[in-house]
């Protein structure tokens, strides 16, 4: 295999790792979810991110790699759904959804510190783009909700 097709997998499993997070954090969240409107918000941002990490999946096949098949224990992201869990569980809906804005922050990151590099090829560049509009799309609604929840 290439080295530049290596670091470029390397990068996509990385991303792959946190879409496996997000989806993971956001399933538990849409359970703990004290009301109907966030359990279905969670549950769809849930799906869509196992949908991100699918798509990721098959651009490291097309590179001859192996995609992650899970979620990582560590990291910064890893702890933000946690803490996302920890709110919910506690009924806490604005510290749960102050989570999933850390959470979707860092994935902003990851995904923008790929998008940085030159070995990313156009047709993987679209795919990173898109989902990451997307992520942004959905950190700005969270925050909008967070807005409107009293503390």
């Amino acid at each position: 295999m290439e080295e530049v097709n290596k670091i470029v997998i390397d990068d996509l499993n990385h991303l792959i790792t946190i879409c496996t997070d997000g989806k993971d954090g956001y399933q538990e969240a849409a359970e703990d979810a004290d009301s109907a409107v966030l359990r279905s918000m969670f549950a769809g941002y849930s799906a869509e991110r196992a949908e991100f990490s699918e798509k990721l999946k098959e651009e490291v096949r097309k590179l001859g790699g192996n995609p992650d098949r899970n979620g990582s224990p560590f990291g910064g992201v890893h702890k933000a759904w946690i803490d996302v869990k920890t709110a919910l569980s506690a009924r806490d809906s604005k510290a749960g959804l102050s989570a999933c804005i850390t959470g979707e922050q860092e994935a902003i990151k990851a995904y923008s510190a790929v998008l940085k590099k030159n070995q990313v090829a156009a047709e993987t560049r679209s795919i990173l783009n898109q989902q990451r509009s997307n992520i942004e799309e959905t950190l700005n609604k969270v925050e909008g909700l967070f807005e409107t929840i009293e503390s």
